[in-house]
């Protein structure tokens, strides 16, 4: 466990003017203070031993460090450094005219999400159906007839019943986790869902792409803030609360012709400005300039260089990000940002990652060739069969009223090589039957939004959790995650000296 202490010292400011023998008393309680604030942590389970040792111990002052709570790091008493060309930069609020919108919520139990799209089929069809009793329906689906706080399931039934019908079209891709897709049925008739987000259902209707986004980090090891998507997304999708900034906005107006709808770029006063001091065309009437704030966004924000020199401001607040001098370096980073999109955009193939390139290959990585990253191995050789596709290595448990537990699960590492050298990565086991060979350790701590991706993806499919055996389908998306992952550690060289000339000529600098 971890844990820190705040010391404070107190020293009473001067009063300007003597102070008269009757008024002393109560003028020196009114008289300000100033108060300076010392951090230290404390690590391991004697924690509170050590705490009370240190204040017997010489020159204990020293062990802490200064804090500085002001208005720019959210007056915490944690110490931390936050450039001036940080705080210089706009935040990614700061560029949109519409404000992110918070991921959907349920709080159903589950009822209206599910990673096999025929599942849920069948029971909101079910739900829909007058002829099924809730009695009936409970025995598809329990969640669905339950009550919770501000859901009178019955009461909220009668009402879907009587505004509208089951509808096929409603079932659509669902973001959950970065990299775990799955599939949500979406009505907007209150209280199905506990937060039904309206206005990012109609974003996501006239077809959109959302950067994700949070306002402040809540976890100790966040990655990077930022991801992509192209479907509908969980309010849980990011640590602290996923928010989905659309590139576009949609409105709808009502004149003498009926109802007209109309699409614009979601950019503020100040992004537009910007491009239009770059020159670039109009984003209402050019789709590349409208998206080029936002994927220049992904680029800076997949950057380790970025990551680390900015750690303090980006975990206190929305992120903040350099704007380029020139239509060129913003261009540039744009082409990059792109590039990282892809291989967020789990809905998407990717040549050369996912599926051949023209010439029939997949990129080359410093881990070798991807073809060779996260093969599906069978010990003892020879082809996996479905009796085997089972997940049960130990990654994850049902915990305390249904929430997923992450386990240790089974991890070999091996030497493998690769341009003459040996280079340690990881076998990462399926079952005590089969497991996926070289996976790059950066590839399997990789984190987006204080999840890593490949150990939470697992942790939701163990069979004790998901309830079956894993499909062929399955099996091989873990191998494409693993490969898009080991695209995007490829990617962060390039990253890196793409921040750095962003940063070393920031616009209106």
């Amino acid at each position: 466990g971890e844990g820190a202490t705040i010391r404070t010292a107190i020293a009473p400011t001067p009063s300007p003017q003597p102070l008269s023998q009757g008024a002393r008393g109560l003028d020196r309680a009114l008289v300000p203070h100033l108060a300076h604030v010392y951090y230290r942590d404390w690590w391991g389970t004697a924690k509170r031993e050590a705490l009370l040792d240190s204040l017997t111990t010489p020159q204990r002052d020293a062990l802490y460090q200064a804090a500085n709570p002001s208005a720019s790091n959210k007056f915490s008493f944690k110490p931390s450094e936050v450039s001036a060309a940080y705080e210089s930069w706009p935040s990614l609020l700061e560029l949109a005219a519409q404000a992110p919108i918070n991921g959907l919520m349920e709080k159903r139990g589950g009822a209206l999400i599910d990673i096999d799209a025929k599942a849920l089929q069948r029971r909101m069809t079910a739900y829909f159906d007058r002829t099924v009793t809730n009695e009936d329906l409970a025995v598809i689906n329990r969640a669905l007839t339950a009550d919770a706080a501000g859901y009178d399931a019955d009461a909220a039934r009668k009402k879907l019943l009587s505004s509208e019908s089951y509808d096929v079209q409603r079932i659509v891709r669902y973001a959950v986790r970065p990299f775990d897709t799955r599939c949500a049925y979406y009505s907007g008739v209150n209280p199905l869902w506990n937060r039904s987000r309206p206005t990012l259902w109609r974003d996501y209707q006239g077809g959109n792409r959302f950067l994700l986004l949070r306002p402040k980090g809540v976890a100790s090891d966040e990655g990077t803030p930022l991801s992509f998507t192209q479907t509908l997304l969980d309010n849980d999708y990011l640590r602290g609360h996923a928010y989905a900034l659309s590139f576009y906005t949609h409105t709808a107006n009502e004149d003498l012709l009926g109802t007209q709808s109309s699409t614009r770029a979601n950019l503020s006063a100040l992004a537009r400005s910007y491009l239009a001091a770059l020159k670039l065309p109009d984003p209402d009437t050019d789709r590349t300039t409208a998206e080029l704030l936002w994927l220049h966004a992904l680029a800076i924000g997949y950057s380790p260089a970025y990551l680390a020199a900015n750690a303090d401001g980006i975990r206190q607040g929305w992120p903040r990000i350099p704007l380029p001098a020139t239509a060129a370096a913003l261009q540039a980073s744009a082409a990059l940002g792109a590039q990282v999109a892809a291989l967020l955009d789990t809905e998407t193939p990717v040549a050369g990652v996912t599926v051949p390139d023209a010439t029939g290959q997949l990129n080359d990585t410093e881990y070798g060739n991807l073809s060779t990253i996260a093969v599906l191995t069978r010990k003892g050789g020879g082809a996996l069969q479905p009796a085997e596709f089972a997940l049960t290595a130990g990654w994850g448990s049902k915990g305390a009223g249904g929430i997923t537990m992450p386990g240790k699960g089974k991890i070999d590492t091996v030497n493998v090589n690769v341009n003459a050298k040996d280079t340690p990565t990881l076998d990462i086991y399926l079952n005590p039957s089969a497991y996926w060979h070289k996976v790059p350790p950066a590839v399997w701590g990789f984190t987006i939004g204080g999840y890593p991706v490949m150990k939470k993806w697992l942790s939701y499919r163990e069979r004790s959790v998901l309830g079956r055996d894993l499909t062929l389908a399955e099996l091989k998306e873990v191998t494409h995650m693993a490969r898009r992952l080991a695209a995007l550690v490829a990617l962060q060289t390039a990253l890196d000296s793409n921040y750095a000339v962003c940063a070393g000529d920031v616009y209106g600098a």
